[in-house]
């Protein structure tokens, strides 16, 4: 068993209300700090699983049965320079090296803010690049896919339900 982090946005439940932490408690969340941020519930969890798969699939499952809607999973699959460096454990440095085409070739374009001075990359781009030069492993890489499987898939439920994501 591994422990996976990452945090569960949600809505849908009064974070005014008495038993706000409690309800997410009861429904199996002792493994997460709740907070109320800009807007939304955050659960940041530290979940023991076998996969990462199985650990957002159970903090999902405990989220709902607290009567909270879902939105997304974080991390987020946007990332910037510093944030790319952050997840492959590489200095900001060697990332922009890359991005710039300076060191290697082929760089995954942004695909977000383009046009600005803070541009924004597709992780699950980046991390198969940085992968396949030996630069991440493959677990990391396989997460990075994880995350934007679940995150598309509820975005889909979410349109489909005719709910704002």
């Amino acid at each position: 068993m591994s422990i996976f982090d990452f945090a569960v946005i949600a809505s849908g439940i009064d974070h005014e209300a008495d038993d706000f932490e409690d309800r997410f408690f009861a429904a199996g969340c002792g493994d997460a700090t709740v907070a109320f941020m800009r807007g939304a519930i955050v659960l940041q969890f530290s979940r023991e699983a076998e996969t990462l798969e199985a650990a957002i699939a159970s903090a999902l499952a405990d989220v709902r049965a607290a009567g909270a809607h879902v939105d997304r999973v974080e991390p987020d699959y946007l990332v910037s320079i510093s944030e790319i460096a952050e997840r492959a454990h590489l200095t900001r440095a060697a990332i922009s090296l890359y991005a710039k085409g300076e060191r290697g070739s082929d760089f995954p374009a942004p695909v977000a803010r383009v046009t600005t001075d803070s541009p924004l990359w597709d992780w699950t781009e980046v991390a198969s690049w940085l992968e396949a030069r030996g630069k991440l492993d493959r677990a990391s890489l396989h997460n990075a896919y994880v995350l934007r499987t679940v995150n598309d898939n509820l975005e889909m439920s979410n349109r489909t339900r005719g709910l704002q994501v």
